[in-house]
């Protein structure tokens, strides 16, 4: 099994293959910067605890996407902006130094904070015009609300970073935070019940493969506990330990469900299928860090 993983991941073409390096290298200072945390922690809060973790890998993963395979991005950077190459570029370094940055746990309160504002940048500028364009179709809408939540959940790593904002500043970044991942659950909690044969988290075009058992059981699961984080963010009642529970569950989903699906498109000789099941195991995570964070950053009395 291991030769096997070891002999696709080196096949690779550059672009999933720089992807997966990013992410791998991330992982491992993540991890060395958490250790202390992680050790410290008691019972649940261990999983809290990965919060920057589960944040900063995907960050890295995107931004070696913008650095080798540009012509996978180029097509979504508006066509009247100026210098579009540069800007995809930049973008790509940009995301590699939040990821770094909120890895290390080292200027959090720039990184998440900036990080935040770029991704209301891309809501504006791209993913709300091409949803009004195509007002019916689920998956822009979805793309909306899931880019949100990135960017909400950044400002809560901002928000709750040591030696980081605070008076107001900091509960303007916490509560915008918390709307905007409560928002998210919402949507995605809905549409799970709509749709309950797709990948559970983030629920976009692709569908659970055969072989996982109960696929609408976990898909209604995965619903019923994001609607049930959505509306203790709300009521503002057991908000982190909800959102521990449902950070957990879908870490949880990310390791037996999109693992199994990034191996088998790795294992693809197009670069596409590649790239996508590398996206959608990144994006996930990327959503159960957002959600991680809130736990953070919420009181252990909500």
């Amino acid at each position: 099994m291991h030769t096997t993983l070891l002999a696709t991941f080196f096949t690779l073409s550059r672009t999933p293959l720089s992807m997966c390096s990013a992410g791998i290298v991330v992982f491992l200072i993540a991890l060395w910067s958490s250790k202390a945390d992680i050790a410290r922690a008691r019972g649940l809060n261990k999983i809290v605890a990965l919060s920057n973790l589960c944040f900063a890998i995907p960050l890295a993963v995107f931004g070696a996407l913008h650095l080798s395979g540009v012509e996978f991005v180029l097509p979504i950077v508006p066509s009247y902006m100026p210098w579009r190459l540069f800007v995809a570029y930049f973008v790509g370094f940009a995301l590699l130094a939040a990821s770094l940055s909120i890895a290390t746990k080292i200027q959090v309160r720039w990184s998440g904070f900036l990080f935040g504002i770029m991704m209301f940048l891309f809501v504006a500028m791209l993913m709300i015009p091409g949803a009004l364009a195509s007002h019916r179709d689920r998956i822009a809408w979805t793309i909306v609300f899931r880019e949100s939540s990135f960017g909400g959940g950044g400002w809560l790593l901002a928000g709750n970073a040591s030696n980081g904002w605070r008076g107001p500043v900091k509960t303007t970044l916490i509560t915008v935070g918390r709307i905007l991942v409560a928002i998210a659950a919402i949507v995605f909690g809905i549409e799970h019940f709509l749709h309950p044969m797709g990948l559970p988290g983030v629920p976009l075009e692709k569908e659970m493969p055969a072989w996982v058992p109960g696929r609408a059981l976990i898909d209604y699961a995965t619903g019923a506990a994001l609607l049930v984080l959505s509306a203790s963010i709300l009521l503002n009642r057991k908000t982190r330990t909800v959102a521990t529970y449902v950070g957990g569950w879908l870490l949880l989903m990310v390791l037996v469900i999109y693992g199994p699906v990034l191996i088998l498109a790795l294992s693809q000789p197009a670069i596409g299928v590649e790239v996508e099941g590398i996206n959608y195991f990144a994006d996930t995570l990327l959503f159960t860090g957002a959600i991680l964070a809130l736990a953070s950053a919420s009181r252990r009395t909500e």
